[in-house]
């Protein structure tokens, strides 16, 4: 395991310290969690990103134009709340 020394803002470190005692887990665990859900969303836009160049507009056409047109089926009708 790595360590990391990192300078924070005094407020900052302060609400990072109250909040990890709100959830009853060390800074550490905290900011390794933070770091992993952000490194998440960051591999994920990423890895879409090459998905969707990969993608074939005319083949997307093709299957889209097998839909049939029409109204759709009550249970699929979005309802206003």
């Amino acid at each position: 395991m790595a360590t990391l020394s990192i300078r924070l803002p005094d407020s900052l470190h302060r609400h990072l310290k109250d909040l990890a005692k709100k959830e009853k887990v060390s800074i550490n665990q905290l900011v390794s969690t933070a770091v992993a859900e952000k490194m998440s969303a960051l591999m994920t836009e990423d890895y879409l990103e090459v998905l969707a160049r990969q993608g074939d507009r005319a083949a997307f056409d093709r299957v889209l134009a097998k839909v049939p047109s029409g109204p759709p089926d009550p249970w699929d009708r979005w309802k206003a709340e």
